[in-house]
């Protein structure tokens, strides 16, 4: 179980992370029109935007809690004075309402793709074996606060969080920091640390897509207005002598930029 405990927890979260930046990095150099999540919104859309919503907001949520409770240093929470038991209690509220949200949306979006056959044929294996994952991960997830109902110090919080720290500070020994949690904390970490393995290959990757690129966009776009345009009369062909090379007939290409789309529209 030591062995185990010093792979899982000392080892494979070095791996999951090379292969979250390396692959990331090699498939958005290689593979770019691959870089997107794709769509199928002209299928039962309303379950779609519902789902959606749900899934992104409560999966933006618990991301940002981790995020912050994990890899902020814990003196600064005691700068702030923060108790740990109070911290805890947050996480414990703010990611139950999230993660029950999340859930819900991706049971929907799951549901959608299982049993709609259309939606079905047009989704790879990789799409869907990525929400099952997801909804697993959240179901452990919300599994864990009752456990850690159990102890409202935060002992056990900051057991994760000098964990997480170490692991990104390079701290030897950092498995035997979680040795002796609940299994079903260190079930809810291993496939944590899988979703990252796995990130590089699946439609999460539109998750690293900075919005702001296309702020300041540039270049040229064919582009389609709602606008009645009124026909032109065309004017009769010239004629030529028979003896003469009729000229090769002036064709001429149109494009508008971004920003004068306003005034077309």
């Amino acid at each position: 179980m030591q062995l185990l405990n010093q792979i899982l927890f000392g080892i494979y979260p070095y791996i999951a992370l090379s292969v979250l930046a390396l692959g990331s990095v090699i498939r958005f150099d290689r593979e770019q029109y691959t870089w997107r999540s794709g769509s199928s919104q002209l299928l039962r859309r309303k379950q779609l935007v519902m789902g959606s919503v749900l899934f992104h907001v409560g999966v933006l949520t618990i991301f940002a809690g981790h995020f912050v409770g994990l890899l902020t240093p814990i003196w600064v929470f005691d700068a702030l004075g923060v108790p740990h038991g109070a911290k805890q209690i947050l996480a414990m509220a703010a990611g139950g309402v999230a993660g029950a949200l999340c859930l819900v949306g991706g049971l929907m979006l799951l549901h959608r793709r299982l049993f709609d056959p259309r939606i079905r044929a047009t989704s790879s294996f990789g799409d869907t074996a990525i929400l099952v994952l997801l909804m697993l991960q959240l179901i452990l997830g919300l599994a864990t606060i009752p456990v850690s109902a159990g102890h409202l110090d935060g002992h056990e919080m900051l057991k994760f969080m000098n964990w997480a720290q170490g692991v990104f500070t390079f701290r030897p020994g950092v498995a035997d920091l979680v040795a002796d949690v609940h299994p079903i904390f260190k079930a809810h970490l291993a496939l944590g640390m899988t979703i990252l393995l796995v990130f590089p290959f699946t439609r999460l990757v539109h998750m690293l897509s900075a919005p702001v690129w296309y702020l300041n966009r540039r270049g040229w776009q064919l582009v389609r207005t709602r606008r009645t345009m009124p026909l032109r009369r065309e004017a009769a062909p010239p004629t030529y002598p028979a003896t003469a090379a009729a000229p090769l007939p002036h064709t001429s290409i149109q494009a508008v930029r971004p920003d004068t789309l306003k005034a077309a529209e």
